[in-house]
């Protein structure tokens, strides 16, 4: 696995967890004991996400590397979100919640767009230096 890859992945990882944990904290309820709770979030959108992204070449050079294919990752997380949605609902035995489903699309569409922006300033800065 190449370097690029594995930043990618390990960024958008993270990138959802922030998003995960951003969306706790808008609610006030960051404590250590919600865990269990986050984690219902967090797995179903990294699972929609995850699945998606290869689908629409997000790991691609020419794809990671290009400003004109930002809109990518948008696609990709305004996709992933009715799966997430699907998901979510599963994992608690409940109901899709369609406007929790479009907040975490937008959410995590707006999250992705900045990461991987800052991944393609980051990694055209280095093949400058380089």
């Amino acid at each position: 696995m190449s370097r690029t890859l594995s930043a990618l992945i390990v960024g958008d990882f993270l990138t959802l967890a922030a998003v995960t944990w951003i969306g706790f904290a808008t609610h006030g309820e960051t404590s250590l004991d919600l865990l269990p709770r986050m984690t219902t979030t967090f797995l179903p959108l990294l699972a929609g996400w995850f699945l998606l992204a290869p689908l629409l070449r997000l790991f691609s050079a020419e794809i990671t590397g290009s400003p004109r294919q930002l809109w990518r990752p948008v696609y990709a997380a305004l996709l992933s979100a009715p799966l997430f949605g699907v998901l979510r609902a599963a994992m608690l035995n409940g109901i899709v919640l369609p406007l929790f489903v479009l907040i975490m699309g937008a959410s995590t569409a707006l999250a992705m767009l900045l990461w991987r922006t800052a991944f393609l300033f980051i990694q055209r800065r280095l093949s400058l230096v380089q």
